[in-house]
């Protein structure tokens, strides 16, 4: 399903925090997802999990700026709360 408005700031979250183990509310979207434990094996998987919900997104985007708000912002065009 290439549907775009299915990616959700709350989706991008849930995203991460399953791949970090942790709970989504957890995260503070300021906070280095790098420091969390992401690593550029998983950001790779988030971003073939987010392609193929029709985000264009490329790992650059990502990895120069790995906090939550700002991939929210990148991935969903929302500004993270």
């Amino acid at each position: 399903m290439n549907d775009k408005s299915a990616l959700t700031a709350e989706r991008v979250r849930a995203d991460v925090a399953e791949l970090l183990g942790r709970d989504p509310g957890s995260i503070d979207p300021e906070e280095s997802l790098l420091d969390l434990g992401l690593d550029s094996i998983r950001i790779m998987s988030l971003i073939d999990r987010w392609r193929a919900a029709g985000a264009t997104v490329e790992y650059p985007d990502l990895a120069e700026r790995p906090e939550l708000a700002h991939w929210i912002s990148v991935v969903t065009g929302e500004v993270a709360a």
